[in-house]
Formats: C-alpha cells, sequence, structure tokens
C-alpha cells in the first residue's frame, strides 16, 4: 500500500509517502528561500507530498537563525523556485506555516519585529543565534487581542503568498509548542480571557487560524499538524488533554481540510500518544489522515494495513535519504542523518547525501 497512489482531497499523489516538515536553517539571506533549498527539495520530490519545513508568516514569527518566512514578494520569488524544481521532478509541496511565538530570540528576528506568546512567561534554556552564539530565549509579551486578531490575518495573507508562489497548499503548523500550541496547551496558556481558561478558550486561536486561511485558499488546500503529549518546548500533558483535542478535531474536520497530520514523539523520547486517542481524533475527522513519528517501511504498511493513517510521514530518513522512496521499495539499507548538519549553512548534510547509485 506504501507505494500506491493516492488523491487527497484535489491532490493526486504518487504514493503514500510523505516528507515531514524539517527545520534545516539554509535560507541565509533574509529568510529567503534559494536556489540550494530548491535543489534539496527537488531531489526528495519523489516523496508524493513534501510538506515544507517550518516558514514564518509574520517577521515576529522568525525565532529561529535562517528559517524562511513567506511575509514579502521576495520571499514569494525564492519559494517560486523551489516549487517550481519541485514539480518539474513530478513532486507535489506544501508549505508549513509556523510562527515560533515565544520560542524566539530578539537577535534572530529582524528589526522592529517583536517576541509575542499567549502570556509573557520566558521559554526555558538557549536557542543558537547567528551574532552572538547561544543565548537565553527572549521574553514574551502577552498579545492583547488585536495582536491576536493581526495574527489570524497574517496567517491568512501567507496562505494567499503560499499560492503566489505555487504551492499545492499549505499545512498550519499547530505542534511543537510553537505559537498555536502555545495556547492550546494549559501548562503554557494561563489566560482568563476569550482565549484561555477552558477547553473552548484554548482551542479558539487555532480555529480562527484555519478559519481564515481556508476562507483565503479554500480549506481543501489547508491542513493541520497537531502533537498531542508532546513535550518539546515546555509543552507536556494536562488535565483534559484527550477531551480538548477531540474537541479541536470535530470542529476541524467540520471545516473540509486537505488533511489532519498527527505527529507522536514517543520515538524521540516524548511519552506516546496513547493509541485509543489516536483512534478517536483519526474517527473525528472526516478526511485524510496523516500520522508522523519514528516509523519505517514495516512500521507504515501495517499502520496502512490496519486503516490508522492513508498516508505515513517520514522526517530524519528523507532528510538522509533523498531516494528515500526508491531505498523502500527495493528494501535496502538508508543513509544515517547526521546530526552535526542539521542547521548548519552550505550544502554539507544538505544536498550531498549519496543516492543508490553513488552508494
Amino acid at each position: 500500500m506504501l507505494f500506491d497512489p493516492a488523491q487527497i482531497r484535489h491532490l493526486k499523489v504518487s504514493n503514500r509517502i510523505v516528507m515531514a516538515p524539517l527545520t534545516r536553517s539554509r535560507a541565509v539571506d533574509s529568510n529567503t528561500p534559494n536556489a540550494l533549498m530548491a535543489e534539496y527539495y527537488a531531489q526528495r520530490a519523489a516523496a508524493g507530498l513534501i510538506i515544507t519545513e517550518g516558514t514564518s508568516p509574520s517577521a515576529n514569527g522568525l525565532g529561529y537563525a535562517r528559517i524562511p518566512g513567506l511575509f514579502n514578494a521576495r520571499h514569494v520569488q525564492g519559494w517560486r523556485q523551489v516549487t517550481d524544481a519541485v514539480h518539474a521532478s513530478g513532486g507535489r509541496i506544501v508549505v508549513q506555516l509556523m510562527h515560533t511565538g515565544r520560542v524566539s530570540q530578539l537577535a534572530n528576528l529582524p528589526p522592529g519585529a517583536e517576541v509575542l506568546g499567549p502570556g509573557d512567561a520566558t521559554l526555558g534554556g538557549q536557542v543558537h543565534t547567528d551574532a552572538h552564539g547561544m543565548q537565553p530565549y527572549s521574553r514574551p509579551r502577552a498579545m492583547r487581542e488585536s495582536d491576536i486578531a493581526h495574527a489570524v490575518d497574517e496567517y491568512a495573507q501567507a496562505a494567499r503568498l503560499a499560492l503566489d508562489a505555487g504551492f499545492d497548499g499549505v499545512e498550519v503548523h499547530a505542534a511543537n509548542g510553537y505559537l498555536i500550541e502555545q495556547f492550546l496547551n494549559a501548562n503554557v496558556n494561563h489566560r482568563s480571557d476569550g482565549y484561555g481558561g477552558s477547553i473552548e478558550g484554548r482551542n479558539r486561536f487555532a480555529l480562527e487560524v484555519v478559519r481564515a486561511v481556508s476562507s483565503a485558499i479554500g480549506a481543501e488546500r489547508v491542513g493541520i499538524r497537531l502533537s498531542p503529549y508532546g513535550v518539546f518546548n515546555e509543552t507536556g500533558a494536562f488535565d483534559g488533554v484527550d477531551a480538548q483535542y477531540r474537541a479541536l478535531v470535530t470542529e476541524l474536520s467540520r471545516i473540509g481540510l486537505l488533511y489532519l497530520h498527527l505527529l507522536d514523539h514517543s520515538a524521540m523520547g516524548a511519552p506516546p500518544v496513547p493509541a485509543e486517542l489516536k483512534r478517536q481524533l483519526r474517527a473525528a475527522f472526516d478526511g485524510p489522515c496523516i500520522l508522523a513519528g519514528g516509523f519505517d517501511r514495516a512500521g507504515a504498511e501495517r499502520a496502512l494495513a490496519a486503516g490508522d493513517a492513508d498516508l505515513i510521514a517520514f522526517g530524519r530518513s528523507a532528510l538522509a535519504n533523498p531516494d528515500l522512496v526508491e531505498r523502500m521499495r527495493r528494501d535496502v539499507p538508508l543513509n544515517a542523518p547526521d546530526q552535526a548538519t542539521f542547521y548548519t549553512p552550505g550544502a554539507a548534510g544538505y544536498t550531498d547525501y549519496p543516492v543508490l547509485a553513488e552508494a
């Protein structure tokens, strides 16, 4: 089943293998995609669907060094190189919209941008900056309702620009402790207004973003990524997490989205998403489902055969194997990823992984 074509709403894909979103930090000039990035994605276009690295819809969301944006004309032109290259190689590609929120350092932001979040609590730990090396995360400013409305508009405008740039759709990143999950997660969101304090309040921002993006470009072009039980960026489980995500996915289903993308971080040491919750969310969503989290070929085939998902996303194996589809089809060994080059600028550990003919 893994190598069978599939129809995802309006998209026909050549197989059920998805390249998961992977931050690679190669947008070295004003957070603008470039020819090296176009080469990287085109190398991996045999995947049925590519989901790009997290891409900020706002200057305020560029919390990491050298991550790409999608909020001005230069970004559109840069991303057009990428989408043209992927489409020329027969692939399909959507852009993941990721606002980092409080997961940010002012040294990584352009002039005039600021660090925002649902509250003003600073994330613990440090983050890399090109200007000053490792630095503590910056303290966010708690968003007012006017800031929230502005951020919703930024997501919608980025979605419009995504179509201008040639993308087949967008994925709203509501996982991994970035801005949308900062509102979703009760360990981070301590608001007492209409954007916190209850399941409905914590879900409100995510739903407003998805509805605005869907209104801008059509719900059939909009996917969403969720990671209940993830612990990245000080999130983690909380009382009522299962009920909250069931309510969220039920509302998302009514919108008619392109897909639901569920991420289980247990392969990287986080608590697993309970199997029963995965089944409940799958049942609550009337549409295609992507599962991600430590899959190999055999595990992917089992999940598809059981009806747990329609497509399976592969992360680090797609990073290290430009020809992942062919390697899995032949059932041959995979390249190991080089963690030292995950976020470094340049081609090393990016476009120079060997394919079968070279290996």
